[in-house]
């Protein structure tokens, strides 16, 4: 557990900050678990790692933090589901700092094609020791009875077994021979879509050691296709339509084919027993069979090529060919059984791996590199980082991260061309693929138009003065001779003031007052509007201005804000009052989780009000009714509901301080006008799209959604 200073820091604004490197921890860790060194990250903790289902980025192209207040009420989706926010600091390049920066590898030189390394990729034999292959199977050869899973080793990856509860209703192959190592092995693989069940199959293939194509049949799902995964499998709803066979016509196929004797072959097999419900006690899983470090496993593509010498699953063709794919399996397992262990560590498949990962990259890299963007041009410049790029560790790994988007982030050199042209076709995209990756990153953007640098100067100038006043209350009118002093100190008790000043230009004396925090200016409004000050019954209100017209709106959203969940605000303490002393008057108070006396950014000193977060929110509400009729040192308290949260409350403070003597030119008012209403609109979209997408993703899945800014 985290102290308690250390957690109200992070909730209110002094530590809400995190690096790209912090962030570099967290992706990492997430995706790669203990792999490629990845620890846990230094400033928080995942808690079961394994159970992730996926990692999903989405990128926010050149917005920043002053484009989600700006469009705070149209970011509707975003600020409702994301519980944790914190500020990112500033980068000089975005995507590199996020992945990591390539590091300066070459590939090593091989003769053509994979199978063929040169001498300096063959492993010396105390290498060989080390290998996987030789830990799990030794170097001899063996029959291939020494290669089926056993019944422990079908539990741990997930087969279906006899008797086992998640079975039930499952077809028993009934091949129940002892097997020996003259028994034929059979090659299956199938295809599944995404139907309102799950995983269905919608094609199956089986071929014999010689490797004859004895089954090829479409199947016909009996739920309701989701998602028919074309990309993948080939299929179409088309090619079903026709379709009469269903999955128990193939079950009984299966079960009448195969031999009492049956060894069957395939690529994570368990995939395919699960989806045929189908039970066999006699399996080879390529795999699993071609052993790696830490639970690792080969890509079959990839060890058909660096094995065989063999091309499958070519991007020119629409989806995978079982027949193909099951013919590979077979013709893998066989190599492994007549070359034995020895040879096949000889390989050097790792080796091959990394060399092959390597140069696709660099091939990428080179593709895209007449594009001329300035994202590539930033990363050649940058001097190189001692940690690895973050996708090059997912691809050795055996993991193939999807990333969609715009020039931006295809032509950095991390990955393939996924060009989309809008970004509903990136959502769309999205949708499809996210299911199928472990790791992705979804860029969307606004487009170039709006991050022009007076679109921004006028954004930011907008927002400025939006704070600026939100913070602001007048109160009047006065008589001629009233005690200033007294005013100063009747609404210093709703929370500490920034400048108060007399305005001399009405009937009667008014005052302005501008507070450090929102909450204490809607607390004046709400406590002092109609109250009797300084002898005078006076009216409290904010500036009219056309900016702030929907200020109760947004005063009503920032309360319900998710972050401001169980955080009530208190005001009216005296000065002289220490965290112990708060602590100790508020310990009284159920489920308070935390305190919170903020201070002056530059000067250090506490201010004259507090932030208390409760376990649960009626418990905060329970709180408000108690403080509002407590008096604390002779001081009366006031409290409300919160408002800003910690990043806010610190981008506040920054803007005010940042921002106050600049300015936007008058004459190009107008056309931000136009823009900003075109862009409220597109804010409001990709909200739609991000919930959309977030709607789509699965259980268990570690969202980020970042906002980078243009510098």
């Amino acid at each position: 557990q985290e102290k308690s200073s250390r957690l109200s820091a992070a909730l209110f604004g002094e530590d809400c900050e995190v690096s790209h490197d912090q962030l570099y921890e967290l992706l990492k860790y997430a995706a790669l678990g203990k792999c490629h060194n990845a620890t846990q990250p230094s400033w928080c903790h995942i808690y079961h790692q394994s159970h992730l289902a996926g990692v999903v980025v989405i990128v926010l192209h050149e917005m920043s933090q002053l484009h989600f207040y700006k469009f705070y009420l149209q970011f509707k989706h975003l600020r409702r589901v994301f519980r944790h926010r914190f500020s990112l600091t500033p980068s000089a390049n975005f995507l590199a700092s996020l992945y990591g920066e390539r590091a300066n590898l070459k590939p090593a030189n091989t003769a053509q094609g994979l199978t063929s390394a040169s001498s300096e990729c063959i492993p010396r034999n105390s290498d060989l020791q080390c290998d996987p292959i030789i830990r799990k199977y030794g170097e001899k050869k063996r029959g291939l009875t020494s290669y089926t899973l056993t019944l422990e080793e079908q539990k741990k990856n997930y087969y279906p077994i006899k008797g086992s509860p998640g079975c039930k209703g499952y077809i028993y192959t009934e091949c129940d021979q002892q097997r020996t190592d003259s028994s034929p092995l059979f090659g299956l693989d199938c295809e599944m879509c995404l139907t309102a069940k799950g995983n269905e199959v919608t094609r199956v293939s089986l071929v014999d050691a010689q490797g004859q194509c004895l089954l090829n049949e479409l199947v016909k799902p009996e739920s309701t296709v989701v998602n028919y995964r074309t990309r993948f499998s080939g299929i179409t709803k088309k090619m079903l339509l026709p379709v009469k066979t269903r999955l128990t016509d193939i079950q009984t196929r299966l079960k009448n084919m195969l031999p009492r004797d049956a060894v069957l072959v395939g690529h994570s097999l368990n995939a395919d027993l699960q989806a045929l419900e189908m039970i066999h006690p006699s399996v080879i899983d390529t795999s699993l069979l071609f052993a790696r470090n830490e639970g690792r496993r080969f890509k079959l593509k990839f060890l058909a090529k660096a094995v065989l010498g063999k091309e499958i699953q070519c991007e020119q063709k629409l989806g995978h060919d079982p027949a193909e794919d099951a013919r590979a399996a077979l013709e893998l397992a066989q190599f492994f059984i007549e070359q034995g262990p020895a040879k096949v560590a000889e390989l050097n498949l790792e080796m091959l791996l990394t060399t092959e990962k390597l140069a696709e990259v660099s091939q990428n890299k080179a593709a895209l590199q007449p594009q001329g963007c300035r994202v590539q041009k930033q990363l050649n410049e940058l001097p190189h980082l001692s940690k690895p790029c973050f996708l090059d560790c997912l691809q050795v790994t055996g993991q193939k991260p999807l990333l969609l988007g715009r020039q931006e982030l295809d032509s950095s050199g991390l990955c393939q061309s996924n060009l989309s042209t809008s970004n509903k076709q990136i959502l769309q995209r999205a949708l499809e693929d996210v299911p199928l990756s472990t790791f992705s990153i979804i860029q969307f953007s606004l487009g170039p138009e709006y991050i022009a640098s007076h679109i921004l100067a006028g954004l930011c100038e907008k927002v400025r003065s939006k704070l600026t006043d939100m913070l602001t209350i007048y109160a009047g009118p006065f008589e001629e001779n009233f005690c200033l002093k007294s005013v100063k100190k009747e609404f210093g008790r709703c929370g500490p003031i920034q400048y108060l000043t007399v305005l001399t230009e009405t009937y009667q004396p008014y005052v302005c007052i501008q507070y450090e925090v929102l909450e204490a200016a809607q607390l004046a409004v709400e406590s002092l509007n109609g109250a009797e000050v300084a002898g005078s019954c006076i009216k409290v209100q904010r500036p009219v201005t056309a900016a702030m017209l929907d200020c109760d709106v947004l005063i009503k959203e920032l309360e319900l804000d998710i972050e401001n969940e169980g955080v009530i605000y208190v005001a009216g303490l005296k000065k002289s009052l220490t965290e112990m002393d708060l602590q100790e008057e508020f310990s009284q108070l159920k489920d308070l989780e935390t305190l919170f006396l903020p201070k002056d950014l530059q000067s250090g000193k506490h201010r004259n009000c507090c932030f208390l977060k409760f376990q649960k929110s009626e418990s905060a509400m329970d709180a408000l009714e108690v403080i509002n009729e407590w008096t604390l040192k002779g001081s009366r308290l006031r409290s409300r509901k919160a408002l800003a949260t910690g990043h806010l409350w610190r981008w506040i403070w920054q803007m005010k301080h940042s921002y106050g003597k600049q300015g936007v030119l008058y004459e190009k008012m107008e056309q931000l006008s136009d823009s900003e209403q075109d862009l409220r609109k597109k804010v409001k979209k990709l909200d739609q799209h991000i919930k959309k997408l977030y709607r789509s993703l699965q259980n268990n899945t570690l969202c980020v959604v970042l906002f980078p800014g243009v510098n």
